[in-house]
């Protein structure tokens, strides 16, 4: 993949960004982020005046507004992309239909918001965005359906955070939200993991990633590009202690010159009901049964 950085946007000192408004708590969220930078904000009442606008002259940042759907703001993005191929866009809206993620991570979006959704959350996206150089090579959808997705992810942070942000804003009425975040969250500790010590926070590499949506269980996949690890070594991280004892593995990796970890496995452990790795110790699978639905699911 090739890392992409600028439209020809304003220089550094007049970032601009272009917002759509969403009513008056969104709207001043928006401003107490972007101002606090010494950004200017451009505001427009929708989509058509925000195209005619992004068409004609470029913005470091556009958010749209929660009133449209998904939809509209996706073809927004391509109308853009093509005269702005690498523009930086984060997509509200105050209605989820199945597949919005997938087109969402599809078309480049930067990040995706479905309401209900936490206005800290946002303004730390906000934030990722007017902070990241270069983004747009970060998630790759090499195939998708609302039960299975495969993607390639580029190994940091940032590009951690965007995907685990894409997951909160999938809204399945059939799982239990404290389920879904618990599955999120050990997604987040796992994947982490893989970028640091199979990627080595190295953005030239990626992470191989799945998602499967089965009737009662969620399942993810997570693949990096890694030598993978030794089940010895396992036994001597924070995940091969008993919950009662979770510091005492740091003296024994000491002195074997090993580096204390094991502490997102353990969490991973704790949040999902199997967490399976494959021999060479750079793959692994995580499960989430769910309960049986109480109602036909037809």
């Amino acid at each position: 993949m090739t890392t992409h950085c600028s439209d020809g946007a304003a220089p550094a000192t007049e970032k601009t960004a272009l917002v759509v408004e969403s009513g008056r708590d969104i709207d001043e969220l928006l401003t107490s982020v972007l101002a606090s930078e010494g950004w200017t904000i451009q505001r427009v009442v929708d989509n058509q005046h925000l195209l005619a606008l992004a068409g004609a002259k470029p913005f470091d940042l556009i958010v749209t507004g929660r009133k449209t759907h998904l939809a509209e703001d996706v073809e927004l993005l391509r109308k853009i992309r093509n005269a702005r191929p690498h523009v930086r866009l984060i997509i509200l809206t105050d209605k989820f239909t199945p597949g919005d993620v997938i087109a969402a991570m599809r078309e480049g979006a930067f990040s995706y918001f479905s309401a209900p959704f936490d206005a800290s959350e946002l303004a730390e996206m906000v934030r990722a965005a007017m902070a990241e150089p270069c983004w747009d090579d970060g998630i790759e959808v090499l195939s998708g359906t609302p039960e299975w997705i495969s993607l390639t992810a580029r190994c940091d942070l940032a590009t951690a955070d965007r995907l685990v942000q894409f997951l909160h804003g999938v809204r399945d009425p059939s799982i239990p939200e404290a389920e879904k975040d618990q599955v999120i969250l050990a997604f987040r500790e796992i994947l982490i993991n893989a970028m640091e010590h199979g990627g080595h926070f190295d953005a030239s590499q990626h992470v191989e990633i799945s998602f499967i949506r089965a009737r009662r269980a969620i399942a993810c996949r997570v693949k990096d590009p890694g030598k993978g690890f030794s089940l010895e070594e396992l036994r001597h991280a924070a995940a091969g202690n008993s919950p009662g004892d979770l510091f005492s593995h740091a003296t024994v990796r000491d002195e074997k010159g090993m580096r204390p970890g094991g502490f997102g496995i353990l969490l991973a452990k704790k949040l999902v009901d199997e967490l399976i790795y494959n021999e060479k110790g750079n793959e692994v699978v995580l499960v989430k049964y769910l309960d049986p639905p109480k109602t036909p699911m037809i």
